[in-house]
């Protein structure tokens, strides 16, 4: 190893021993303002299926929201059931996209167009988009009973703003 490039391995070393990864910790050289948009608001990328199938919008939404809107230990607890069953029903919704995408491929395999079986994923993914749409509707239903006026409001501004995806 190059003599010159000993301090700068140690200090990495170092770092990496107080529990940060090299890159990532202090003295790094990692700035806020070169992280990528959702990582600064702590919300997760776009999710591309456009199914509403990301993680609610952020990487840990209970602990971002208990966090955001101050939630006390009950509040919290019922939230936990409430984003549980939305992640249950984004997970069907998910497994229903791959089986429409199934039935779609298996439309266009044959010599000839199968227009029944392309009907039959079209309406897996209606009936699928439209069950999500009620878990949701009903989960910010749940969540408004839950929550307080001012928690309510800082709720209604984490939507607008994008920092809370639904």
């Amino acid at each position: 190893m190059y003599p010159g490039s000993m301090h700068w391995w140690k200090s990495r070393q170092r770092a990496t021993e107080c529990g940060t990864f090299a890159g990532y910790g202090p003295g790094s050289g990692w700035r806020e303002h070169r992280a990528p948009l959702w990582a600064r608001h702590w919300a997760a990328p776009p999710d591309p299926s456009d199914l509403g199938a990301g993680a609610f919008g952020v990487r840990r939404p209970l602990r971002f929201l208990a966090y955001k809107l101050r939630l006390h230990d009950e509040q919290v607890a019922e939230l936990a059931r409430i984003l549980g069953e939305v992640k249950t029903e984004r997970a069907q919704a998910e497994v229903d996209s791959r089986r429409s995408l199934a039935a779609f491929a298996d439309a266009v395999t044959g010599s000839t167009f199968d227009e029944q079986r392309a009907g039959e994923g079209a309406a897996l993914r209606v009936r699928s988009a439209e069950r999500l749409r009620e878990v949701v509707v009903k989960a910010l239903g749940n969540i408004h009973a839950l929550l307080e006026p001012e928690q309510r409001e800082r709720l209604a501004y984490l939507i607008r703003t994008g920092t809370l995806i639904i």
